[in-house]
């Protein structure tokens, strides 16, 4: 668990590390959600993301935004145990959590080089994605392993 907590870290602590690594040529990539239910679509999303550049951080929405953004009965797991099995992922170099409905404030902190969502985001609706591109940064869409989502797999989970 000690390698795992180490991952997981507050974001003005994570804006100094990240800001030194961009000073030694690093590219951060950036995503975010809420991942609730960790699944094979999700560690694939992460591999190709991390692919994008050399450290992956993982935005993770609170509790509270999750239920925000979900509804009463979300998150299953708790923001602690999902940050905690976000980090044992070898592509996840960073987990941040978040409070705000969007991670807009969050993005133009850490100043990501690489901004990633899944492909079913349309470019225009990518929260931070004129900034990230106002600094030079790109914006990636990356596709989804069809027949995998969390939604999908709570209702198998109730039929």
């Amino acid at each position: 668990m000690k390698g795992m907590n180490a991952k997981i870290v507050s974001s003005s602590r994570l804006s100094k590390i990240l800001a030194g690594s961009q000073r030694r040529g690093k590219r951060i990539v950036f995503t975010n959600g809420c991942f609730d239910i960790l699944h094979v679509g999700h560690v694939t999303y992460l591999a190709k993301a991390k692919r994008l550049g050399d450290t992956l951080v993982v935005g993770l929405n609170s509790d509270a935004s999750v239920r925000a953004i979900k509804g009463s009965g979300r998150p299953l797991n708790k923001e602690r145990e999902r940050a905690l099995v976000l980090a044992a992922l070898e592509s996840v170099d960073y987990v941040t959590v978040f409070g705000e409905p969007t991670p807009e404030r969050l993005i133009r902190k850490l100043k990501p080089d690489v901004l990633v969502k899944g492909a079913d985001w349309k470019h225009g609706d990518i929260v931070g994605s004129d900034f990230v591109k106002a600094r030079g940064g790109k914006v990636a869409r990356v596709p989804f392993v069809k027949g995998y989502s969390t939604t999908s797999i709570i209702k198998q989970m109730c039929s």
